[in-house]
């Protein structure tokens, strides 16, 4: 059984920064793209940022030159290190990533439980 666990959320003041972990457990074969995801009270979820295999990375335009995606492949983790934080940015933090379990399986998404950010005085 395949596990992604995130960590790192908190409580942080306007301005501040924090580093988000997803590592990703189980019966792993190898992993595509990795993704950091967030959805905030009554909004829907939206794409934060996105790194792939060989390290191309994307990123929405509201944590352009804020945020950073990078990722560990021998340790299945991805990260978001997030600085100059705004109280827009409070949100539940979802780890995504498409994996697969076999060198004959398909890829396929799998989404961690969140994290909670909070940027606020």
């Amino acid at each position: 059984q395949v596990q992604l666990v995130e960590s790192g959320g908190g409580l942080v003041q306007p301005g501040g920064s924090l580093r988000l972990s997803c590592a990703a457990s189980g019966s792993i074969f190898s992993i595509d793209d990795m993704g950091w995801y967030r959805q905030a009270p009554g909004k829907e979820r939206e794409l934060v940022a996105v790194i792939t295999s060989r390290g191309s990375t994307n990123y929405a335009e509201s944590v352009k030159g804020r945020f950073t995606i990078s990722r560990d492949n021998a340790k299945n983790t991805v990260y978001l290190q997030m600085n100059f934080l705004k109280p827009e940015d409070t949100a539940v933090y979802y780890c995504k990533a498409y994996l697969r379990i076999s060198p004959s399986s398909s890829y396929y998404p799998s989404w961690g439980k969140g994290t909670q950010v909070t940027v606020s005085s």
